[in-house]
């Protein structure tokens, strides 16, 4: 058990200050390491951060492409084909479709979408669905609930929300 009081870092872990300009006997007298003349000798005048000496920088000379949307809402797509596997009259939720492993990962919506065919009676929970989608899982006798969305980034919120009310 450590002492807190007594708790010094690893042997060679540290090292004593370079001391230089003492002298052409400690092999870093004169110029101190720093060359004879030019930028790097002048004394806080290391330059720019990322510069290069003239040359162009690399965060320049390197192409750009596109944005990313940092604040983005991240989407879930389930296929209307995809709900095949529930037994018909389910009632189909997001946790549902977690276990069945159709949807894994983070995200703040869930999307139905209209690819294939279904045959069964199924009532879909989901934060939206396209047009095709609505209407196969309607003309299969089944229905549509559209969940209320929160806005991104606010699952944090609701989960610390829920956990004070217990």
């Amino acid at each position: 058990m450590d002492i807190l009081s007594k708790l010094q870092p690893p042997k060679g872990a540290t090292r004593p200050h370079l001391r230089v300009g003492r002298g052409p006997g400690s092999g870093i007298g004169k110029t101190c390491g720093r060359g004879f003349n030019g930028q790097g000798s002048r004394s806080g005048s290391g330059g720019m951060l990322y510069f290069e000496g003239g040359q162009m920088p690399l965060q320049r000379r390197v192409p750009k492409r596109g944005f990313k949307n940092p604040t983005r809402a991240r989407v879930a797509n389930v296929d209307v084909s995809a709900l095949e596997v529930f037994a018909d009259g389910t009632e189909v939720s997001v946790e549902l479709l977690r276990e069945q492993g159709l949807i894994k990962g983070r995200f703040d919506r869930l999307k139905v979408l209209g690819s294939g065919p279904l045959t069964k009676k199924l009532t879909v929970h989901a934060h939206g669905f396209s047009k095709g989608a609505a209407a196969k899982i309607a003309a299969a006798g089944g229905s549509v609930v559209v969940m209320e969305q929160r806005p991104a980034g606010d699952e944090a919120k609701a989960t610390s929300a829920e956990a004070t009310k217990d």
